[in-house]
């Protein structure tokens, strides 16, 4: 079934990712210049058809079309285990991201966006309860999730057992006072990092499997951050760590191997 993808930045990337694209519908009397111009280049070298069409057109479809919108295929979801087969490929320790219920799209392109950003090896998240890869989420995370992949499981927590017997440590971000602080964790070993849902953070099973718990000191008023951003701090903070200790594939720092 195809869906629509909106904005320029956002069809530009997913051009640059190679994505299946059935058509691009741009408003009549736009300007083709900067990304617009170079998003037409790419269109015509991959095929894509291109169609004018009135603005009120695409004011059907939304309000923050900026002048393009795109007819696309659904997401095409792949494996856990093929996250874990890209991370063995690059010779690197599995480095994914995992997200227990997150519902809001801004909040998940966000989180697609920073992990794109930081290399991550692949993102897990949950097929209910939870936002999946929508034309929202793609406007959001500005095209990042084109060059992402994502699995989608039916039960996050025996995703997690499983990615345990394949030797990846699981480390949730949870503000309890259990946890320990964030800066003070080892993000060299096989990491899979889970983020919570907005408000309930993680789900009392999918804490369970977790090796570490991880949380963000707060000095201010407010108790807590928004998901999207500690999840980010977070992601930046385990690809800081990785870049400093370059590990063999495998190899683990602080803790002992499963």
């Amino acid at each position: 079934m195809p869906e629509y993808l909106y904005g320029r930045h956002a069809i530009l990337e997913a051009l640059r990712a190679g994505r299946p694209i059935e058509e691009i519908q741009i408003a009549m009397g736009v300007h083709a210049r900067g990304a617009l111009n170079e998003l037409l280049a790419l269109a015509k070298d991959a095929n894509v058809p291109v169609r004018g069409v009135t603005r009120d057109d695409l004011d059907r479809l939304t309000r923050n079309h900026q002048g393009v919108s795109a007819r696309i295929r659904e997401y095409a979801y792949v494996e856990v285990e093929d996250l874990l087969a890209a991370a063995h490929a690059r010779g690197e320790p599995a480095f994914l991201l995992a997200l227990d219920a997150v519902q809001d799209p801004q909040n998940l392109g966000t989180l697609l966006r920073t992990a794109e950003a930081v290399g991550v090896h692949g993102v897990i998240i949950p097929e209910h309860r939870a936002v999946g890869v929508t034309p929202a989420v793609v406007k959001a995370s500005a095209g990042a999730v084109n060059h992402l992949m994502l699995a989608r499981v039916t039960n996050l927590a025996r995703t997690l057992e499983a990615l345990k017997r394949a030797h990846v440590w699981i480390v949730g971000v949870e503000n309890v006072p259990a946890a320990k602080e964030f800066a003070h964790m080892d993000y060299t070993m096989p990491l899979a990092l889970v983020v919570g849902s907005e408000g309930a953070g993680l789900g009392r099973l999918v804490r369970e499997k977790c090796d570490f718990l991880v949380r963000l000191p707060m000095w201010g008023k407010v108790s807590s951050l928004n998901v999207a951003v500690a999840g980010s701090i977070v992601l930046y903070a385990a690809k800081m760590a990785r870049t400093r200790t370059n590990h063999p594939l495998g190899q683990v720092e602080g803790a002992d191997a499963r």
